[in-house]
């Protein structure tokens, strides 16, 4: 996220040319998120970076939010969801298990849909003056809404789930 708002429409008296700020910094910060297909509930960590060890916490905060049961994390390809503190977190943790999307294919993804959906509502448009407040404002977002999801009944997790309870 930059503070750089996306435009996505502008109003303006006819006949003036509309005045849209735009900040000149590249300051930045990311977002790992990862949205509960169950409940519709986003567990969200704000970074300065991404990396293997900030994704080995992420996964720490999953297993921590959905404690004694499995969890599957579908991931996209980056390449900060590998490396060795992903690998030991996967590996001393036998409930984790991680499956990765094929390449190129973030209409699979469920949590592209949460990203957008927090953009529309945040960062289009925004009158923010600081990084820290948009950031927190984008955060607050994620975490005070549900975001539902078809992406289990699309896939036949309701054909299966008896086999599973």
């Amino acid at each position: 996220m930059y503070l750089q708002a996306t435009t996505s429409f502008a109003w303006s008296v006819i006949g003036e040319t509309p005045i849209v700020r735009a900040d000149a910094g590249r300051k930045q910060t990311h977002f790992y998120g990862a949205v509960n297909l169950s409940t519709g509930k986003e567990i969200v960590l704000r970074s300065d970076i991404m990396c293997s060890e900030i994704s080995a916490q992420f996964l720490t905060a999953i297993l921590e939010t959905t404690p004694n049961v499995p969890v599957v994390v579908f991931w996209d390809r980056a390449p900060w969801h590998r490396g060795e503190e992903v690998a030991k977190i996967v590996k001393d943790n036998p409930r984790l298990e991680t499956i990765f999307f094929p390449p190129a294919s973030p209409d699979l993804n469920p949590q592209e849909h949460v990203w957008k959906a927090a953009r529309k509502a945040v960062s289009h448009n925004h009158t923010m003056t600081t990084l820290p407040a948009l950031a927190s404002k984008f955060e607050e977002f994620l975490s005070k809404t549900s975001f539902p999801s078809s992406f289990l009944d699309r896939y036949g997790y309701s054909a299966v789930r008896p086999l599973f309870i």
